[in-house]
């Protein structure tokens, strides 16, 4: 049977989409596509440690952005996850949907962002595990974009792999304004409710 970690990064490993979401509320929330790609170069699984590059398009304009990573990892029993930014994000822009051009990523690629690391709950009450990741209380997410300093809200929920349903990604992310503590863009009304499509996780071999 996986690990909490392996079900964990099997169940983030993958293409999303929130087609229904947006279909029922358009009023609030962009259609979204959004990549979560195993980097393999920077994962250990046999250390419970992967690394995903992270980008999203809005598929009314199909440009991607919002290239990042993502290192899961546990120790001591305790599921984390930390964001990083891209030193050149253009650079890997589109490799969402062409990960050939992950191949040259390496650690030097990587910045490090303060305050970015998220504890994760594992909730198995009802059906199949799912994972909540949170920043601490007060604690926001900061990092640079042409050189201002912008901060987000992060956090997000996931439900493990399970072949008798699909596995839906909720997305909490927004931005926030640090003097007025007011949400700028991102999930706004509530979570954006992404459903995958398609799965990764067999690059890490699970």
């Amino acid at each position: 049977m996986a690990s909490p970690f392996q079900q964990l990064a099997s169940a983030l490993a993958g293409e999303f989409e929130n087609q229904a979401q947006v279909a029922a509320d358009p009023a609030w929330y962009v259609h979204l596509r959004l990549w979560q790609r195993p980097i393999l170069a920077l994962s250990a699984p046999s250390e419970n440690s992967v690394m995903l590059f992270l980008e999203q398009v809005n598929l009314a304009s199909e440009t991607p952005y919002r290239q990042r990573l993502l290192q899961l990892k546990q120790s001591d029993c305790q599921l984390r996850a930390e964001y990083y930014a891209l030193r050149q994000p253009h650079q890997f822009q589109g490799a969402g949907q062409q990960p050939a051009l992950l191949a040259n990523l390496t650690e030097n690629d990587c910045i490090h962002l303060p305050d970015c690391e998220l504890g994760i709950e594992l909730r198995s009450e009802i059906g199949s595990p799912a994972f909540k990741a949170t920043l601490p209380e007060g604690q926001l997410c900061a990092f640079e974009v042409n050189g201002q300093r912008k901060y987000v809200y992060l956090g997000f929920e996931v439900n493990a792999t399970d072949p008798n349903g699909p596995t839906e990604l909720l997305i909490f992310d927004k931005g926030i304004d640090p003097e007025t503590k007011k949400a700028l863009w991102g999930a706004l009304m509530g979570p954006y409710r992404l459903v995958k499509q398609q799965d990764y996780s067999s690059d890490w071999g699970f």
